[in-house]
């Protein structure tokens, strides 16, 4: 029986890595749409292996009464499904700072929020250096503004090179 498993187990394994799709070195654009308080992010995507990538988003979301500065790093798997398309889950951290001006007393007025993030997504990955994509980032933070954060489907818009 174990070595059913095993036998299953390497299979399974193969069956991922020879439909696995190369990733390009780098990419950068916008991610947008997240509903996360930071607006649109600048993003940046540096492939760690044939299948890994990191990405780092940076966002800057001011108005009349909130400024909200943040950065998301997440580390992710990238599977082919066909041809240029592609889903792709990561884990990862976020640090975002805020200020808030209500002008009534007693309430808070800004802080710095540390939490765990995640992402699932698809992309479509073009003939031309183009990526595509659309996703979900929850974060759950963990110090001073301490709660979930389910967020929103984010727009990506990348150049690769």
């Amino acid at each position: 029986m174990k070595k059913v498993l095993a036998i299953a187990a390497f299979a399974f394994g193969l069956s991922f890595a020879s439909n696995a799709q190369s990733i390009s070195p780098n990419a950068i654009g916008i991610r947008a749409g997240a509903g996360n308080g930071l607006g649109t992010e600048i993003s940046y995507q540096r492939a760690m292996g044939s299948n890994n990538r990191l990405e780092i988003d940076l966002g800057l979301n001011s108005n009349d009464n909130l400024t909200v500065i943040g950065i998301n790093g997440v580390y992710q798997w990238v599977w082919n499904l066909d041809g240029g398309l592609n889903w792709y889950a990561g884990a990862g951290a976020a640090v975002a700072t805020w200020d808030y001006d209500d002008d009534f007393p007693g309430s808070p007025e800004g802080g710095l929020n540390i939490g765990a993030t995640g992402q699932l997504g698809l992309e479509y990955n073009f003939d031309f250096p183009l990526l595509l994509s659309l996703d979900w980032r929850p974060n759950f933070w963990v110090l001073d503004d301490a709660g979930f954060d389910w967020n929103g489907i984010a727009l990506g818009i990348r150049y690769q090179f």
